[in-house]
């Protein structure tokens, strides 16, 4: 990437008070763009902001949950008025499933925070930030799935919220195109908090043992990069390095980028409706386990 490619760029990212999402605010404004910077903890925001102006970055802090619409309408607004405009849009808010958890011990509440910390901080933030990049005409949005949505990883309500992101982010995608904004997703892996840590290592072993993970996926999880190799993406796909790029799912960790292929059926069977009758279920056994 040439330097500053986010030169003037006006940029809101949740999440970004430390973990990736601090390593994505910092690459944003290493290549010239300016930064609204969120976390949960104002005072873990400020310090994030007050880092990145420390290291010549323009950036200003917003407390609070991005899953709040307020929150979200805040970080939106505090763009417009202390750079007089928003380019970008970056979701990074999330938080780690309890140690163990899965449908037998997970309860309602905790599913649902898991549901509001990644579905619904990437719905509130869009939603507030749409109007004004459908206006413009222009604008590239970015939220962060991860490759738990696909069940190998454990867990319920973060891989189904995780899910949930990446079905909204190709839905927006389909709505914003025709207004000239981009929406794709990053699916990250990186070493912070949520990845480290006795709880978590028994966890990926646990995974490993019981099928779900081979050697490769196992001793990645187990020793992953810093987050400051995932933070490139990020940055590539916000600016308009990227244009025309839009409705992708990637994967990033450490020197690893993949692209997820798209969501197609593969071919099982097929008969016209209207010359015959709906199969039996011995039509079916024959397609699918014959």
């Amino acid at each position: 990437m040439s330097p500053q490619a986010l030169a003037g760029k006006r940029a809101v990212v949740a999440g970004s008070s430390r973990g990736i999402g601090l390593a994505v605010a910092s690459k944003l404004a290493a290549e010239g763009a300016s930064v609204v910077v969120n976390g949960r903890d104002e005072s873990t925001a400020k310090a994030a902001a007050a880092q990145i102006v420390g290291d010549g970055g323009v950036a200003v802090p917003v407390g609070g949950n991005a899953a709040d619409e307020a929150t979200a309408t805040r970080m939106v607004s505090t763009a417009m008025i202390e750079f007089g405009g928003l380019d970008v849009v970056i979701n990074c808010a999330g938080v780690a499933e309890p140690d163990g958890s899965s449908i037998l011990t997970m309860s309602s509440r905790d599913f649902s925070a898991q549901l509001d910390a990644h579905l619904v901080s990437t719905f509130e933030l869009v939603r507030a930030a749409a109007p004004i990049l459908t206006r413009q005409g222009s604008g590239a949005i970015v939220t962060t799935g991860s490759a738990a949505s696909a069940g190998n990883f454990g867990g319920t309500g973060y891989p189904a919220g995780k899910g949930g992101v990446n079905s909204l982010s190709l839905a927006l995608a389909a709505d914003l195109r025709p207004h000239g904004v981009r929406v794709n997703v990053v699916c990250p892996g990186g070493k912070t908090r949520l990845s480290t840590g006795a709880g978590y290592e028994t966890h990926i072993k646990s995974l490993f043992e019981r099928g779900l993970l081979d050697e490769f996926t196992r001793d990645a999880a187990l020793n992953p990069a810093p987050p400051e190799f995932v933070a490139p993406l990020y940055a590539y796909l916000a600016s308009d390095l990227a244009t025309g790029i839009t409705g992708q799912i990637y994967s990033a960790a450490g020197g690893f980028i993949g692209r997820y292929p798209a969501f197609e059926p593969e071919f099982v069977a097929y008969r016209g409706h209207e010359d015959n009758p709906p199969y039996t279920l011995e039509d079916v056994h024959g397609f699918l386990a014959g």
